[in-house]
C-alpha cells in the first residue's frame, strides 16, 4: 500500500511518510493509491469481531506488515484503547422511533476524536522510538481536536505539540481541556479568530519543506491520513452490528448513516468504506455553517462571509478541507483537476463545482442543515422520548432523523460525536440538566497556561518562531544530557 497527494505532485509514499506529514508538499492531502474491497464472505466472518478487532483488520489493510508487523499493530491499538471508559470502546444505543445512536465519546476527552487520536499517537511513538527521532505536532482546532490531541501525547519525550484554538468561540470545557494540560511538551495558543482563520497560517507552515524537515513538523488534524483510517472502523462496526446478512447468499442490506459534519473527516471515512463495498447511504448534516449542504444542493462550494457561532461549535467550519479527498475520489483521482479547483477555492473562497463532479457527489451523499432552534428541539425531544441526553452536534443528526422518514427495508444510525457534558450551555438552553462527570468538574479548579494570538499579530511568524524555539531548547537539553 502506497500513498499519493490529491493534487498529483507526490506519489509512492509509505504509511510512515504520510503519518509524519500534514499537507503534501504540493498543498494536497494524502490518500491511498488503491482502495481494497471487502467481500460479503469477509463481512460475514468479521461480523463476530469486536470493535477493537475490526479496527485491527481495517488498519492492517492500509499499513503494510513490513512497516508495522501485525503483532505490533494489535498491541499498539490495544494500548491506545485501554483508557476508554467502557470495555467495548464504542456502543450502539437503540431508542424509540427507530433511532439508533453510535456512541463514539467514551475516551478521555469525551469526544469521538479520542479514538483516532489515541491510535495515531501510538503509531507515532512506535516509529519515533524505533528511529530515535523527535516530532513537533502542529494542530488547529475547532473545539475537540486540540484537547484530544494533547491527551494522546501528554508527557511523551519524543513529541512536542503546538495547538491553536479560536479564543472565546468554543465551550469552557473544550478550552480548559487544552489549557490545563501544563506539561513541558504542550504549547497552547488562543487565537482571536475562527478555526478557518487558524487554518490559513498552518497551511503555509506545512507548505514550507525546510521548516517541516528541520523540525519534524506534522499534523494530528484529520488532514493526517491516520485519523481518517481509524474512522473507517466506525462505519464498518455500525454496519456489521445493524445490517450484516444472515448467510453468504443474502444480498447486502443498506444502512443509512447520519453524520454531523464540519471538517468532513468522518464523511470522508464513510465514503471510503462505501468504496470498499459497504452499502452505506451517507447523509452529511451541518449546522448554519452550511457549505457542504449548499455544495450538494446547488454545486456552490463557497464560503459564507463569516463563520457563524452556533450551539454546535466543533462544526462551525466554512472550509471543510476533507472534501478535497472526496472530490479527488469522485473525479477518478484526477489530481490535476483537483489542484486547479482547490487552488481557486483557496484563493477566492468561492467555487462552483463542475456539473459532472456535482452530479457524482449527489449520487454518493445527501445532506441536511439544522439551525440552533432545530438543535434544541432535537435535544428536548430525544430526552422527552427516551430520557437520553445528546450533545448539540449529535442533535444535528438526530434532528435530521426526526424530520426525514427511513426508507422501507433500510436501517439508520446517527453518529454521536461527543458527550453532552462538554456542552453545558446548550443543555441548559434546551431546558435540560445533567450531572457533570468528576473529571469535567475538576477542570475549573486547575491552573491554566496558554498564549494569545491577537488579530493584529502575524500568526504565521509567531508560530514559526515558537516551533524553532522548541527545537532549539530540545537540542540544548540533549547536549546537556550528553555532557552529564
Amino acid at each position: 500500500m502506497q500513498y499519493c497527494s490529491t493534487r498529483a505532485g507526490v506519489q509512492g509514499r509509505s504509511f510512515r511518510d504520510v503519518l509524519f506529514s500534514g499537507y503534501a508538499a504540493d498543498g494536497g492531502m494524502f490518500m491511498p493509491e488503491t482502495i481494497p474491497s471487502l467481500s460479503p464472505e469477509t463481512l460475514l466472518t468479521w461480523s463476530r469481531l469486536s470493535y477493537q478487532q475490526l479496527l485491527c483488520e481495517i488498519c492492517s489493510l492500509y499499513i503494510p506488515e513490513q512497516e508495522i508487523p501485525r503483532h505490533d499493530l494489535e498491541g499498539l491499538i490495544s494500548q491506545a484503547l485501554s483508557s476508554f471508559s467502557i470495555p467495548e470502546v464504542v456502543r450502539l444505543v437503540q431508542l424509540k422511533d427507530s433511532l439508533c445512536i453510535l456512541e463514539l465519546f467514551h475516551g478521555e476527552t469525551l469526544a469521538f476524536k479520542d479514538l483516532a487520536m489515541s491510535c495515531t499517537s501510538q503509531f507515532l511513538q512506535y516509529f519515533l522510538r524505533k528511529d530515535g527521532k523527535r516530532a513537533t505536532i502542529l494542530v488547529g482546532t475547532s473545539g475537540d481536536t486540540g484537547g484530544s490531541a494533547i491527551r494522546s501525547v501528554l508527557g511523551l519525550s519524543e513529541v512536542d505539540i503546538v495547538v491553536v484554538f479560536p479564543h472565546r468561540r468554543i465551550t469552557r470545557v473544550q478550552e480548559r481541556q487544552m489549557t490545563t494540560n501544563i506539561a513541558d511538551n504542550v504549547h497552547v495558543f488562543a487565537a482571536d479568530g475562527t478555526s478557518d482563520d487558524i487554518d490559513v497560517p498552518l497551511r503555509k507552515l506545512f507548505a514550507d519543506p525546510d521548516l517541516v524537515l528541520s523540525h519534524g513538523l506534522m499534523s494530528l488534524n484529520s488532514v493526517n491520513w491516520s485519523r481518517i483510517l481509524v474512522q473507517l472502523a466506525h462505519f464498518l462496526y455500525a454496519y456489521l452490528q445493524l445490517s450484516v446478512p444472515l448467510a453468504k447468499e443474502d444480498a447486502l442490506p443498506v444502512l443509512e448513516v447520519l453524520v454531523p459534519t464540519g471538517g468532513a473527516g468522518n464523511i470522508t471515512a464513510g465514503y471510503i468504506m462505501k468504496l470498499m463495498g459497504i452499502p452505506l447511504r451517507l447523509v452529511a448534516v451541518v449546522n448554519s455553517n452550511d457549505i457542504v449542504h449548499r455544495a450538494l444542493q446547488s454545486g456552490d462550494f463557497s464560503m459564507s462571509d463569516s463563520v457563524k457561532q452556533t450551539l454546535a461549535p466543533a462544526i462551525d467550519i466554512q472550509d471543510p478541507y476533507n472534501m478535497e479527498r472526496v472530490f479527488w475520489l469522485l473525479s477518478g483521482r484526477d489530481g490535476v483537476m483537483i489542484k486547479s479547483l482547490m487552488e481557486e477555492f483557496q484563493r477566492t473562497h468561492k467555487l462552483t463545482l463542475p456539473e459532472s463532479l456535482h452530479q457524482q457527489l449527489c449520487e454518493v451523499l445527501s445532506s441536511g442543515s439544522v439551525s440552533d432552534d432545530g438543535i434544541l428541539e432535537a435535544m428536548r425531544r430525544c430526552w422527552q422520548d427516551n430520557h437520553y441526553l445528546i450533545c448539540p452536534h449529535t442533535a444535528v443528526g438526530v434532528w435530521q432523523h426526526y424530520h426525514t422518514p427511513i426508507r422501507p427495508g433500510e436501517k439508520r444510525c446517527c453518529i454521536a460525536t461527543a458527550s453532552p457534558a462538554k456542552f453545558q450551555e446548550a443543555v441548559q438552553k434546551a431546558g435540560l440538566t445533567l450531572d457533570l462527570p468528576e473529571a469535567v468538574q475538576l477542570l475549573d479548579t486547575m491552573e491554566t497556561r496558554y498564549e494569545v494570538l491577537e488579530r493584529s499579530d502575524d500568526w504565521e511568524s509567531r508560530l514559526r518562531r515558537h516551533i524553532e524555539s522548541i527545537s532549539s531548547m530540545r537540542r540544548l537539553g540533549a547536549a546537556a544530557e550528553t555532557r552529564d
